[in-house]
């Protein structure tokens, strides 16, 4: 039992479970947009979330405790400095052009984590309401835009459509994190739940929701993917009003986490068997 708890600490905190998320993300995108499967995009973001995300949560850490680093920080450096290089053997299959698009997206999370504002104390995710923000852009970069980009599809009303229901998406995902870092965060750092507390917190997450839900009739969708919309917007809604301060130490990392992994699969379940 202690070595299934310590797999899935590892999974979760090396980042695994959250480049799931952002892969399933991307096969929901090519399901809607109807543009065939894309290994090298799907394994160059997923790979690219791995080394991001683990940058954002550790750099600091190694670099301020480089000689005392954990045997558990020291895995995960080496896991993660091999997803790096799958990272760049992915990169090289893709189009310079959809590269550059990723440029963007990429200095985003580097400027996330990396100090360079205030004379050089702080970074992105310091900025009152900004770290939201910027974690939905760059999702929905990857997600969508790189996807349409690489297919060669034209970034037209659908694309700019889903790209800002995906930010909406995200931008709710992030709240029951919110929610529970309340007691963690800093004073200075005024995540939205400490601005207008839990309770506003949850009640904007629906009426985000909401909009989103807007968005995916005015999508040019399927009846199917409508409807298992539907599913991932009332699992999206419980989890939102689940949550609390207090919650349980895989609440929001792993189950909040598994929402578009769930939407994926139903998604293409339906799509294949009926």
């Amino acid at each position: 039992m202690k070595i299934l708890k310590n797999l899935l600490n590892f999974y979760l905190n090396a980042s695994i479970h959250v480049a799931l998320a952002v892969y399933a993300f991307i096969r929901i995108t090519e399901q809607y947009l109807e543009i065939p499967y894309q290994q090298n995009v799907g394994y160059f973001v997923f790979f690219g979330t791995i080394t991001g995300y683990n940058f954002v949560k550790y750099a600091g850490v190694a670099k301020l405790h480089h000689k005392s680093l954990t045997n558990n920080l020291k895995v995960i450096q080496i896991f993660s400095f091999f997803c790096f290089l799958a990272l760049c053997y992915f990169a090289y299959f893709l189009p310079l052009k959809v590269l550059f698009l990723a440029i963007p997206f990429t200095l985003l999370t580097v400027l996330y984590a990396i100090p360079f504002l205030s004379g050089l104390s702080k970074n992105l995710r310091q900025i009152s309401y900004l770290k939201i923000v910027v974690v939905a852009l760059v999702w929905a970069g990857f997600t969508v835009l790189i996807p349409a980009y690489n297919a060669n599809l034209a970034l037209d009303y659908t694309v700019y459509l889903l790209f800002l229901q995906r930010f909406l998406i995200v931008v709710v995902l992030i709240l029951p994190f919110d929610i529970r870092d309340v007691k963690y965060d800093a004073i200075s750092l005024q995540t939205i739940p400490k601005k207008i507390g839990v309770e506003k917190t949850k009640r904007l997450g629906l009426g985000i929701m909401i909009i989103a839900l807007l968005i995916e009739y005015a999508i040019n969708a399927n009846d199917i993917s409508k409807n298992v919309f539907m599913i991932f917007f009332f699992l999206t809604l419980l989890f939102l009003m689940r949550s609390k301060i207090n919650q349980s130490k895989y609440y929001s990392a792993f189950w909040v986490e598994s929402l578009p992994i769930i939407w994926s699969v139903i998604l293409f379940g339906f799509h294949k068997f009926l």
